[in-house]
């Protein structure tokens, strides 16, 4: 079963791409996905399958009831873009200036979609339930994952799977961890009210560009000085914004950054320490700063048996080179929410083209995806399902026999 499954996924290889370049030039933001729900919900309903839409407001499921009594196992995919200019050359590169696919959510919508396909065609020897969950908003927090949970998404699922197609790891390769996986995503955004004034006389002022510098400084020594060594923690600030004219001292001036980390208590340590340095540096210069840190996702997680069985049934996808216990990636996921309802792993499906002088990042303007790895990402998926259904091995002995 699981090698006529293989093939079917193969010769359906084409329509995978198609699907992924039609979402890739139709990118719809987190929290503004319309279009693209709505597709998805089509291409099931045509399958047959039950369909749900507007769950957490924007997803949607489908659901797979094979001939026989089984475990209900869920496959998850997100299927919205971000606010990103496209930049490639790609004949299907996004046709909406300031919206893209840079993050490989569409090549996870044309995986699960087709799989579904091929899964239909084998409904009455599945033993057990397939949840096909179709996430909106997972570029934003707080994310769609919580709002469908929310809206039972999971009720009555057993177990959950998900994968991210990873541009930066090669082409034929599965990363997975037993344990932590990606980091808890968070943001804090300091506000500096000083005094401004000219130039020319600095002793009048408050300098807000000034304050908002130490600040900086001082929250690097965070992760060196307060967290443990054997933990992981980042700090970093992508936003210090003071506008003025070449000799006027700032009155204000505003900090956005992100924190990392993945144990809870190196969390609360990463919100204590950057309010503490923020408010006491403006209290040192005699300024008014507030500190704001908001908790994005928390850290994913993965179910340890689950993760063996990634790492075991990997090496039976054909397009499997190399099955790999990684180490944790600082990125954040709201699949993390899943697997604290429910019992689950994710892992990295390598998407990195081998003849690619350049992989760029996730996030980045030319960044684009080998689409031979949706194939690889479908065959991996595929045989988590059979083993929940207890019918992977089983198949191959009775193939082996009959050979």
């Amino acid at each position: 079963m699981y090698n006529d499954i293989q093939k079917q996924l193969k010769e359906h290889f084409q329509e995978m791409v198609e699907i992924r370049r039609h979402l890739h030039q139709y990118p719809e933001l987190s929290f503004q996905e319309v279009e693209t729900p709505a597709y998805i919900a089509d291409y099931h309903r045509q399958l047959g399958h039950e369909v749900k839409e507007g769950v957490g407001e924007r997803g949607v499921t489908a659901v797979l009831k094979g001939g026989k009594p089984g475990p209900v196992v869920a496959l998850r995919a997100d299927f919205d873009a971000l606010p990103i200019h496209e930049e490639t050359e790609l004949e299907f590169r996004s046709k909406r200036d300031g919206a893209m696919h840079a993050c490989g959510h569409d090549g996870h919508t044309a995986e699960l979609l087709v799989l579904a396909k091929v899964l239909n065609k084998w409904q009455q020897q599945l033993a057990g339930t397939i949840v096909f969950i179709h996430q909106h908003a997972e570029e934003y927090a707080p994310g769609g994952a919580q709002a469908m949970i929310a809206d039972g998404c999971l009720e009555g699922v057993d177990v959950i799977y998900g994968t991210h197609l990873w541009a930066t790891l090669e082409l034929g390769t599965i990363d997975y961890s037993k344990h932590r996986l990606m980091a808890a995503a968070d943001k804090f955004t300091i506000d500096v009210q000083g005094k401004g004034g000219h130039g020319a006389q600095p002793h009048l002022t408050k300098d807000a560009i000034l304050i908002g510098s130490q600040i900086i400084q001082s929250l690097q020594h965070i992760v060196s000085r307060y967290v443990d060594p054997m933990e992981s923690a980042v700090v970093s600030v992508g936003h210090f914004e003071s506008k003025n004219a070449y000799n006027v001292i700032a009155d204000r001036a505003k900090i956005i950054g992100t924190a990392r980390s993945f144990d809870e208590g190196v969390r609360d340590i990463l919100e204590e320490r950057i309010k503490g340095i923020a408010e006491g540096t403006g209290k040192h210069h005699g300024a008014e700063v507030s500190a704001v840190y908001e908790r994005g996702y928390p850290a994913v997680v993965n179910h340890e048996e689950q993760a063996e069985v990634i790492a075991e049934t990997a090496e039976l996808a054909s397009q499997t080179q190399l099955v790999n216990e990684c180490v944790p990636q600082m990125g954040g996921e709201d699949f993390a929410y899943y697997l604290q309802e429910v019992k689950g792993a994710f892992f990295f499906t390598g998407a990195k083209n081998p003849n690619w002088e350049t992989a760029y990042p996730h996030h980045h303007p030319k960044f684009d995806i080998d689409e031979r790895a949706m194939l690889h990402a479908a065959e991996v998926l595929t045989g988590l399902v059979l083993y929940e259904f207890g019918q992977l091995y089983e198949l191959y002995d009775e193939e082996d026999e009959s050979a």
